[in-house]
């Protein structure tokens, strides 16, 4: 690795060097955890919720932020910190942690299944919520479940007032059977959605996921992601024209953002420049979070 700057990298993308092209460009396709001071603020709450006595009402969080802009991911980092334990001489896996999907509208059956999927639970699609609920929880209860996060909450403004209402009860339900916090995910809606119940709106402590700006935690953002990316020579991403473009390119949000990141370092790779750079991401067939939205609204 004569006459190549190594400066720039973290540990793991210095080993990465030594691989073919193809290769490389296959560990940055990867997911890349870059942490950031807002995702360890929620880190630690997630942390402090899941370690909380239990007690029938029992504080739970929601965290919101626009789309694609790094709240699964984070909730997927916790789950990744506090993997379930096989128990191999117990008669159940440990689970301390459950990350589900909600269902596109909100119904009491559906998110059942979506639960006892994640499971592998048999069971009838046709029984009655009822049966299902005793189910979810006998099998939660087995694992020993200390949090139970709810992907895409927002999607209970999908239905009426009164689905609206009954789902909320699930939610409310599930929290004092188990006594245990519920962590809502989703877009600033999910706050609309859980203030039609006051009892649930005040448990859920609101956290918010900005997007990015132009200041000190967005360079250090962009540096961070510098040491993962294993290309040869130094892209400086903090200097101000890039930094300033590649915040334009992704609108501040920081799933594009890492999008434009891998592409351009794909890019850079094939093209043997070995580093991002203006003329690189001038290149990429990129489109703007806000006009693909255009370009979609004009298709229907």
């Amino acid at each position: 690795m004569n006459n190549i700057n190594i400066e720039h990298l973290s540990k793991t993308a210095l080993e990465s060097l030594s691989l073919s092209d193809e290769e490389r460009i296959n560990k940055i396709k990867q997911d890349k955890w870059i942490g950031y001071s807002q995702a360890r603020l929620v880190l630690d709450k997630l942390e402090d919720l899941l370690y909380y006595p239990p007690r029938h009402r029992m504080p739970c969080l929601l965290i919101v932020g626009d789309t694609n802009n790094g709240k699964t991911m984070i909730v997927r980092r916790f789950l990744h910190l506090h993997p379930p334990n096989p128990n191999v001489e117990g008669d159940a896996s440990i689970a301390p942690i459950m990350i589900v999907q909600a269902p596109p509208v909100p119904d009491e059956s559906r998110f059942y299944n979506n639960i006892l999927n994640e499971l592998f639970a048999e069971y009838r699609e046709n029984d009655r919520s009822a049966r299902k609920y005793s189910q979810v929880i006998r099998l939660l209860k087995a694992i020993k479940l200390r949090m139970l996060v709810i992907d895409e909450i927002h999607d209970i403004l999908a239905g009426s007032t009164k689905k609206q209402h009954e789902f909320l009860n699930v939610i409310k339900n599930l929290s004092n059977e188990l006594m245990i916090p519920i962590v809502g995910v989703g877009t600033r809606d999910a706050l609309r959605a859980l203030q039609t119940d006051p009892q649930l709106s005040n448990r859920f402590e609101p956290i918010s996921i900005p997007k990015w700006t132009m200041d000190q935690d967005y360079l250090r953002l962009l540096a961070s992601f510098e040491k993962v990316l294993p290309l040869k020579k130094p892209s400086h991403l903090t200097q101000n024209n890039i930094a300033q473009k590649l915040l334009t390119m992704s609108e501040g949000f920081i799933g594009e953002l890492s999008r434009i990141l891998t592409k351009a370092a794909i890019k850079a790779i094939e093209s043997n420049t070995e580093q991002i750079n203006i003329k690189i991401l001038d290149i990429l067939d990129w489109v703007k979070p806000s006009e693909r939205r255009k370009a979609a609204e004009k298709d229907f």
